[in-house]
Formats: structure tokens, C-alpha cells, sequence
């Protein structure tokens, strides 16, 4: 269920972006000793194909370089400028387009549907068919669903 040390939802966007601000406040959570345990597997770049190394990748910045720019109080915006001039570049409104739709579809008929099958299962919820992909396992696992 969902609380203050729920992270945002994935849906959230800065810039346009899915899943950043969440990565975002898990990092903020996790900097001040409140993310809960099971989200530090997955934090960062730490576990390669995560959302959050996916993200990171997109827009061509290393995880200890934003979580410098957290510790030095960049907002979610002012971070999101920093990566666009410090890492790839800023990414055109399709390229934008295209990676939330990859990220939010994640897990629905593509090589991750299993996954999803079996995590849908050992929470009980193989009979809930409003949940199709990765974003839906979060949303329905932190209470949003």
C-alpha cells in the first residue's frame, strides 16, 4: 500500500519523460534511509534492464553522477536539463514519444509477458486482467490500482 515511503508512480512525467521522477524519488528515498529494502536491488544502474538503467541509458548519464546533482538539491526539472546537456542531448518529441510508450507497454505480448505472468501469480492477481505490463504490477503492487 501506498505511503511516504511508496515511490512515485511511473506515469508520472517530467519533461514529458515517464519513470524518471520516480527514479528520481527512490534515490531521494533511498539518500535519506527510507526507501524500503526491496527497492535497492533495482536502484540506479545497478542492475542492468531495470527501468531505472533503461532511463538512465536514454538519456546517457551514470547513476553516481545524478545522485551527486540530488545531493547538491537539483529539482526533478533542473535535473532532467542537467542530464539533457551532460548526457545525450535532448531528446526530440518523438524519440520522447516512442520511449514512453516502450517503457509504459513493457511486459504487454513482448519477451517480458512471462515475467509479468509470474509475478501477477505469486501476488494472486492472474484473474486481474487490468494488469498487463511492468507499470501495472507497480501500480497495482503500491496500492494505485
Amino acid at each position: 500500500m501506498s505511503n511516504s515511503n511508496t515511490p512515485k508512480s511511473p506515469k508520472i512525467t517530467t519533461g514529458g519523460i515517464v519513470h524518471f521522477a520516480r527514479m528520481l524519488d527512490k534515490a531521494r528515498l533511498h539518500l535519506a534511509g527510507r526507501l524500503p529494502a526491496d527497492y535497492t536491488a533495482n536502484l540506479g544502474d545497478a542492475q542492468p534492464g531495470t527501468f531505472d538503467d533503461c532511463t538512465l541509458k536514454f538519456l546517457g548519464v551514470k547513476y553516481a553522477d545524478v545522485l551527486a546533482r540530488l545531493r547538491e538539491g537539483f529539482d526533478d526539472g533542473a535535473l532532467l536539463e542537467w542530464c539533457f546537456a551532460n548526457g545525450r542531448g535532448r531528446p526530440d518529441a518523438r524519440e520522447i514519444a516512442v520511449w514512453n510508450a516502450y517503457m509504459a507497454k513493457m511486459g504487454w505480448r513482448d519477451e517480458t509477458s512471462a515475467f509479468v505472468a509470474e509475478l501477477k501469480a505469486a501476488a494472486g492477481w492472474q484473474n486481474r486482467d487490468d494488469i498487463q505490463t511492468f507499470f501495472d504490477i507497480i501500480e497495482a503492487d503500491e496500492g494505485r490500482m
